[in-house]
């Protein structure tokens, strides 16, 4: 007990967020990271900033602040330091443990494939979380889109995302081609390009016992495991089988399964888990979203399915996204660059409002966060949105990004 009081004292006194078994510690005035980002990614954490900031003051009244530190990673960082990951910001992600970051480049060429990759890998973020909630008064492509209200929890250390692929006609694909020739006896065309897809048991368990532990602590009503196990027996098969393992095995009290709940059983105060395959999850979300909650995904399928639901509540532009692991966390805009509108104060700062949203409630600042959701759904309800935005729709205002930004925090107040 003294050792925690001792390190409990140091945090609050250095900023540094911490854990001590397996709890965030988070002092008063903790220091979180910030990456501007690549395109609009500078003009979004502008607009992003105060707003977080905002609701902060007004929720704690001076007693609780961020202290916010630059680090640099994608084009800014590159063209600073020759490099687009700097062992600098490696370093400062690892001491003070969570970060915010607008969209990034993917790099041309050579080295490092994907920065966001990278960081998820480098920091084991096994957790990409996406909620998708509809906000009233936002076009939707469907006739009852308030019935969306979902979070995924897409696997990010692994499936085709791993990046272990080999291309057509180099010397390294030809010998992937031959030794499955000559001793799996499977014969490919001999200018085939090869990924290799691993699901493994601890990658899987892991991202289902955060998403089950989530649904549990804030009562949500089911888990749907996502994935084509049909076909792919021996990966997405194994990651239902695995999935269900864990459900079953290690929250069986709090849980029944759609199988027995169609049997009659008592659903009560339970979650209710089932799986889906990939085609039919696609349907589901259209036609009855209302029935699916939290769901499961190897890293592809969440790819897919979280781009698929924020179309149906207004795209990209306003999906947060977090990757989360057990030492560290990143929040992220989800969308891209979107370079051609770069400076032009056009881009649509939601979805990285809607992350630190996220960041807040994961620092245990509730109370913040809710200000931030409430003050942005109230904004769209007035019928002030960004562009993007008002494109789609009719008697609105169309805002640049920093307008809309002042409009949200007028609503918070």
């Amino acid at each position: 007990m003294f050792i925690n009081i001792k390190l409990r004292k140091q945090i609050m006194e250095n900023g540094i967020i911490s854990y001590s078994d397996k709890k965030l510690i988070v002092p008063d005035r903790p220091v979180i990271l910030y990456i501007e980002g690549d395109g609009i990614g500078p003009e979004l954490w502008q607009a992003t900033r105060p707003v977080l900031d905002s609701a902060v003051r007004k929720a704690y009244n001076g007693s609780r602040e961020i202290e916010w530190k630059e680090t640099l990673a994608g084009g800014k960082a590159f063209e600073k330091t020759g490099e687009y990951l700097p062992a600098e910001t490696i370093a400062a992600i690892g001491k003070y443990k969570v970060a915010i970051k607008g969209p990034l480049m993917t790099p041309v060429g050579g080295g490092i494939r994907s920065i966001n990759v990278a960081l998820r890998q480098k920091f084991h973020l096994y957790a990409c979380i996406r909620p998708v909630k509809y906000f009233n008064g936002v076009p939707s492509p469907v006739k009852n889109p308030d019935a969306v209200d979902m979070i995924i929890f897409r696997e990010n250390m692994e499936d085709l995302y791993s990046g272990i692929e080999w291309k057509s006609g180099t010397g390294d694909s030809a010998r992937i081609l031959s030794f499955l020739k000559e001793n799996m006896n499977i014969s490919l065309p001999a200018d085939s390009g090869i990924g290799v897809k691993p699901i493994s048991e601890c990658h899987t368990k892991n991202i289902v016992r955060k998403a089950m532990e989530y649904a549990i602590e804030h009562h949500r009503k089911s888990v749907t495991i996502m994935h084509k196990g049909n076909i792919m027996k021996f990966t997405e098969g194994a990651f239902r089988d695995w999935a269900y393992e864990v459900a079953l095995g290690e929250y069986r009290e709090h849980v029944i399964t759609e199988k027995e709940l169609n049997a009659g059983a008592d659903s009560s105060g339970k979650v209710i888990v089932r799986d889906r395959i990939a085609d039919n999850m696609f349907q589901e979300i259209i036609i009855k979203p209302a029935i699916h909650d939290v769901i499961i995904a190897p890293n592809l399928n969440g790819d897919y399915i979280s781009d698929a639901l924020a179309a149906l509540v207004g795209g990209l532009g306003i999906a947060p996204g977090a990757n989360i692991g057990d030492d560290y966390a990143i929040f992220e805009a989800t969308h891209g660059t979107a370079p051609d509108i770069a400076g032009k104060d056009m881009g649509n700062p939601g979805s990285l409002i809607l992350s630190g949203e996220m960041l807040l409630r994961f620092l245990g600042w509730d109370k913040a966060a809710e200000l931030v959701l409430s003050a942005f759904e109230k904004t769209i309800s007035e019928g002030r949105v960004t562009g993007d935005l008002a494109a789609q729709m009719s008697g609105v205002k169309s805002l640049s990004c920093s307008e809309f930004s002042k409009a949200v925090i007028e609503n918070i107040g």
